[in-house]
């Protein structure tokens, strides 16, 4: 038996701590809609289980994929409503990918210029900064 199986209720503190992931972080993702409120104990206190924490730690790997809170929020919709058509799932992804592909894109151009600033500034001791020179040009990457 899994450790996870075993998990009945818990307050918030310990959801952030079985996750790895920061207390206010919890409680942002409910309130932006991602993590349904638990419900509370007789004591008032909120009563998460191991649906949550499965929840929440889909949303924390789907953040180190670089998705976003609203893509984050299209695939657990998928989730909830059973149907999970693949074809869906998987064109949130393309669009993601695509994402990911123009901010390479971007970071490979952004690298070439400053590959190049950098070597034009040789030993530093130019009395004119090439990069300052460059940024004060208006755009940069090119």
């Amino acid at each position: 038996m899994s450790d996870h199986a075993v998990v009945k209720s818990m307050r918030r503190a310990e959801l952030a701590q079985r996750t790895g992931c920061n207390l206010e972080t919890v409680r942002y993702y409910e309130k932006v809609g991602l993590l349904s409120e638990p419900p509370r104990t007789p004591g008032g206190y909120r009563s998460y289980d191991a649906a949550h924490e499965q929840r929440v730690r889909f949303i924390l790997r789907a953040r180190e994929l670089g998705f976003s809170l609203r893509e984050i929020h299209e695939l657990l919709h998928l989730v909830d409503e059973r149907d999970q058509p693949c074809a869906d799932v998987r064109a949130v992804a393309a669009a993601h990918l695509d994402d990911v592909r123009a901010k390479i894109a971007d970071l490979k151009r952004m690298e070439r210029v400053l590959k190049d600033v950098v070597a034009r500034c040789a030993d530093g001791t130019q009395p004119e900064c090439p990069l300052i020179k460059t940024l004060f040009r208006g755009r940069a990457v090119t």
